[in-house]
């Protein structure tokens, strides 16, 4: 039996890891992306907007932003006073505003108004961080990536599929755990089991799919 370890002596088989994946998907077959867009342009925008807040105070947003700037450079042209007056209901919005404009000027200058497909150009972007660019790649480029939010974070630690102390190691732990080609599903599953299961206060662990594997249940 080949068990996969992960610090503090805890363990999962394989078979264990593809169950609680298995579960996850079945209890979740709607996962995927919840933010509202129809390009890689309004993708990267909505992600970038979505920092310390919810998918679903972006969407409420976002059609009046892309509907006013529906190209990079349109964007790029923009007035930061403008568009503070479109995302004003979101947290962060004067320096979410600051960035996406000058994301967008950045697409024009260097990517002729297109989203770069590579994780190093995408990090060099205003407001671009690891997580965003792993979230590009995945929904928008259709490439394997664990993108680790806070809800990522605290279900695969808690359950014990690792034991990291921040979102850095934990990606690259689950890296090591997951199987490749299940990486962008993971990332989904886990984003929906948080926001519908396993919340940071009172977890609905009697109703969990996976609460015989968890290993903060045993």
């Amino acid at each position: 039996m080949q068990y996969i370890f992960v610090e503090g002596n805890m363990a999962f088989t394989k078979k264990q890891v593809g169950q609680i994946l298995d579960r996850l998907r079945d209890e979740y077959p709607e996962a995927g992306c919840a933010l509202e867009h129809k390009n890689k342009y309004e993708l990267i925008i909505c992600v970038v907007l979505s920092a310390q807040t919810t998918d679903k105070s972006v969407n409420k947003i976002s059609d009046a932003l892309f509907e006013k700037y529906p190209t990079p450079y349109d964007l790029a042209q923009a007035e930061q006073e403008d568009v503070i007056n479109i995302i004003r209901t979101i947290g962060m919005y004067k320096t979410k505003s600051k960035n996406i404009i000058a994301l967008a000027k950045a697409l024009v200058a260097d990517f002729d108004g297109q989203v770069p497909g590579d994780y190093d150009q995408l990090i060099k972007l205003p407001g671009v961080g690891r997580k965003t660019a792993n979230v590009v790649l995945a929904v928008g480029f259709g490439q394997q990536r664990i993108a680790v939010d806070t809800h990522v974070f605290r279900v695969t630690n808690r359950i014990g599929l690792v034991k990291e102390k921040d979102v850095l190691k934990t990606e690259l732990a689950l890296m090591k755990v997951l199987p490749e080609d299940r990486w962008t599903e993971a990332h989904h599953s886990f984003i929906f089991h948080g926001r519908n299961c396993c919340s940071a206060r009172n977890p609905k662990c009697e109703m969990c799919v996976i609460a015989d594997l968890c290993k903060k249940r045993l």
